[in-house]
């Protein structure tokens, strides 16, 4: 009677939860590669450790009932160790692959796995891009297996120059950017796009350095100064943006605003300090004190590391992830990547959408401003004292750009 009993309950949840928990206790292997030495060491390192964090509180509770694991594996920051730690991964049975740290980087795994994926029919493997952000990955190298889960630069871009150009202020800007794809585009768009909203402004200098390689940016501060410059666009990132503010701060370049891409990147807050309050803008489709789910995670993993947890883009993975296994009710990366396609779920930022025609994620975008943390932003970054405390937010059509990918579906 009890087993009969017991029977009788148990299709009952089995019928509620629909097919949801299909695969119920699998184990997902996902592939995490992006640095772990070099000047970028700290951002790769704070975000493995984002992943594998993360990963943990989604194992507690997701949609699909299934177990995460993550293999982190360096890249160097470089295209060609990626192909090789890709190689690796496959072997150790991943068929889901994340990095975001460079669009070089991305294009490799992107290139590998058309070819990978063609080849071996039944061992695809899935790439969730979280942070690599030059627009062409979507656009004239678009991949049916590749997905982004950030803005990309001309998606950002679109959202900083809408709000720029209602700031009287905003007068002659210089540009100084990482000399790679990421660097270039954030160059031309913000040429293109301030052109378009506010033809007066003037662009007073154009630099390009190279990536991860500069540690005095004294030099770029003084053309900066000489310039006459009232405002920076940068879309540098990590030590490259850590360095350029704390040159600006030694130079006392105190009656220019930095508008920034990734502002709350490691390094960057405590380059900061209090002596950039009110000075430096970041556009990003997240920060450190949203509310909701986000917010707990983000304080539980200062509570536990010392550290901010600042790639919104990997709670984005966990949550599509989930619910794509549980939709497409298995963990093949080829079923689940056709439920991917135009899937739209509920984030921390308001409902997002993957483009089914670009695999581009379409979200909203925040302006924060480098302020006192306290009352509703109560979170500080880096233990400054100080956090990006949002002063604008657009919805995800505001920022959406189109594209010109012509998808090759398999």
């Amino acid at each position: 009677m009890k087993f009969a009993i017991k029977a009788v309950a148990a299709s009952v949840i089995l019928a509620s939860a629909g097919g949801a928990f299909a695969q119920k206790g699998e184990t997902v292997k996902i592939a995490w590669l992006d640095p772990l030495s070099g000047l970028m060491a700290a951002v790769g390192t704070n975000q493995l450790k984002s992943f594998q964090f993360i990963s943990e509180e989604f194992n507690k509770k997701n949609a699909a009932g299934v177990k995460f694991e993550i293999i982190g594996i360096d890249n160097k920051l470089s295209p060609q160790e990626t192909t090789s730690a890709l190689r690796s991964a496959m072997d150790q049975g991943a068929r889901y692959v994340v990095q975001g740290n460079g669009s070089g980087p991305a294009l490799a795994i992107m290139d590998a796995l058309e070819k990978h994926n063609a080849r071996n029919p039944g061992k695809e493997v899935l790439f969730l891009n979280y942070a690599a952000v030059d627009p062409d990955l979507t656009n004239s190298k678009c991949s049916y297996w590749h997905f982004r889960l950030d803005a990309d630069t001309s998606m950002k871009m679109e959202a900083l120059t809408t709000y720029m150009k209602d700031l009287p202020e905003v007068k002659k800007v210089y540009l100084i950017n990482q000399n790679y794809s990421h660097g270039h585009q954030v160059s031309k768009f913000a040429k293109e796009m301030m052109q378009r909203k506010r033809p007066d402004v003037q662009f007073v200098g154009d630099d390009l350095h190279p990536l991860a390689q500069v540690r005095d940016f004294a030099p770029y501060i003084a053309k900066i100064k000489a310039s006459g410059a009232d405002s920076v666009i940068t879309g540098n990132w990590g030590s490259d943006l850590a360095l350029l503010i704390k040159a600006a701060n030694d130079a006392g370049l105190n009656n220019v605003n930095f508008y920034t891409y990734y502002g709350s990147v490691t390094g960057s807050p405590t380059a900061m300090g209090a002596a950039a309050a009110g000075r430096v803008y970041m556009v990003a489709y997240a920060h450190i004190n949203l509310p909701g789910e986000l917010n707990k995670i983000v304080v539980d993993y200062k509570k536990k590391f010392n550290d901010d947890m600042y790639t919104g883009s990997v709670y984005h993975a966990f949550t599509m992830l989930s619910e794509g296994f549980a939709k497409a009710k298995s963990t093949d990366p080829v079923k689940v990547a056709a439920v991917f396609e135009g899937m739209k779920f509920k984030s921390f930022n308001g409902e997002v959408e993957m483009r089914k025609t670009d695999h581009q994620l379409q979200q909203g975008l925040f302006i924060s401003k480098w302020e006192k943390a306290g009352g509703k932003y109560p979170i500080d970054s880096e233990n400054t004292g100080y956090t990006f405390v949002p002063v604008k937010y657009y919805e995800p059509y505001v920022a959406s750009t189109p594209t010109s990918c012509q998808m090759k579906r398999p």
